[in-house]
């Protein structure tokens, strides 16, 4: 079968150009040599100090990425929920890199307001913890003059993906770096896939399946002793109040695939279905375990979207563009049909999103993946809402709401009652379609 290799200039872009720029600016990450403020580097030293706020497992790993990023970056400062997860992590991390772990105990903190002072100490702040937080702990960061790299969701209602706005508009004034966890974009061969879709290779684009189904995720025991709020805590993805539910928390990177595959657009309405049906023991806290929802933009293409979390039932991860000459699986850059292509190469875009932000910091050129950060996570929350309400939800409306899941970020405290508590059989109450008002 034909394997296209040519570019349809008449389409816009060039491959090559796409390729340039759908790694968000990486060239000129590594090029640029104005802008940056040279003092962010501890006293005036080549070394460039890394905080991690929130130290679960997503954490580390983007704080292991970010040392082997950059030689001369030093980690610094830890915070969490919990003490016994920094020393935890400390201690990996320092196993992995010991020249570059330099975090002594008085650079260990706990509670809500940790990532004050791992701010205060830091050049550059490293964020994945619950996701509820990470528009306040990105906004106190670049306020502070320091670039960030944040984890998915950013957001997790329309309060707080505002908030992540305006943080990457100030970043923007600032010339600091904002990366996004959303590591599909730094994938070259997911990049290289997008833009042979936009060559025309599978003709247009008709419609969108997105998929990420699987078994609950990070399902923890509760230990004795732990307070109410210490529990949810420490199993926010199964609290709607910490981490929004599934279509932000796994839906988005599906959601921000498809939103780049049409062009960077956002849909201009959805309908959602969700439930609980059968992971409905205390151990899952208070989201659903099943969500659809059907997207539709402005020319008419859907997007039929799907997450799960039970046990049992058939998994997948996958997002398929359906056109009317072929079809494209980009998770695994494949394209059939008329034109039939495969890429072969190799890429860590996990590793390459911290290459880019160290490049861009050392280089003095400036990443900011603001743009697309706020859009996929607002399409999810979008998404989310109408499962949660059983309602129709427009673009225009998500983005007039100021709806948020209680309490504000800055009003959280620890010694504070949860907002959610267990009813009389030990389980969480959860939304009811058709019930529930949120916009």
């Amino acid at each position: 079968m034909a394997n296209s290799n040519k570019s349809n200039k008449s389409r816009g872009t060039t491959r090559r150009d796409f390729l340039k720029g759908s790694t968000v600016a990486a060239s000129a990450a590594i090029a640029g040599a104005m802008g940056i403020n040279r003092s962010i580097f501890a006293a005036g030293s080549n070394i460039i100090r890394v905080g991690m706020i929130g130290c679960g497992g997503r954490n580390a790993g983007a704080a292991a990425q970010a040392l082997a990023a950059d030689s001369g970056a030093r980690l610094v400062a830890m915070c969490d929920i919990f003490m016994d997860r920094v020393k935890e992590k400390r201690t990996a991390l320092k196993g992995q890199r010991p020249e570059q772990v330099v975090v002594d105990d008085d650079h260990c903190f706990v509670g809500f307001d940790g990532y004050k002072h791992v701010i205060e100490s830091s050049d550059v702040v490293v964020i994945a913890n619950a996701a509820k937080f990470h528009p306040l702990h990105a906004m106190s960061a670049i306020e502070a003059g320091k670039h960030v790299f944040v984890e998915k969701p950013h957001g997790i209602d329309p309060a707080g993906v505002k908030l992540l706005q305006r943080a990457a508009e100030l970043a923007k004034e600032k010339r600091l770096c904002l990366v996004s966890g959303l590591q599909s974009r730094y994938h070259t061969g997911y990049a290289e896939t997008v833009q042979r879709i936009y060559d025309g290779a599978i003709g247009d684009v008709v419609a969108i399946e997105e998929n990420f189904l699987r078994a609950p995720y990070v399902i923890i025991e509760r230990k004795p002793g732990l307070s109410e709020l210490q529990w949810q805590c420490s199993t926010q993805y199964h609290f709607r109040w910490l981490s929004g539910d599934d279509v932000p928390q796994s839906l988005v990177h599906n959601l921000d695939r498809s939103s780049w595959v049409m062009r960077n657009q956002a849909p201009v309405k959805c309908h959602g279905l969700g439930g609980r049906s059968s992971m409905t023991e205390p151990i899952y806290g208070d989201v659903f375990d099943h969500h659809s929802v059907v997207y539709e933009f402005a020319n008419g293409v859907r997007i039929y979207a799907f997450c799960r979390t039970t046990t049992g039932c058939y998994d997948d991860a996958s997002s398929t563009v359906l056109g009317s000459k072929g079809k494209a699986d980009i998770m695994r850059c494949r394209i059939w049909g008329e034109t039939n292509w495969r890429w072969e190469g190799r890429c860590d875009p996990y590793q390459r999103e911290h290459d880019m932000l160290f490049a861009a910091i050392r280089g003095g050129s400036p990443v900011n993946n603001g743009d697309y950060m706020a859009r996929s996570t607002m399409i999810t929350v979008m998404g989310q809402i109408s499962c949660y309400t059983g309602k129709e939800v427009t673009w225009e409306q998500i983005n007039k709401s100021d709806f948020y899941h209680p309490p504000k970020p800055e009003q959280c405290r620890d010694d504070m009652e949860p907002p959610v508590k267990p009813g009389p059989d030990g389980s969480y109450p959860v939304p009811k379609p058709g019930f529930t008002t949120m916009i």
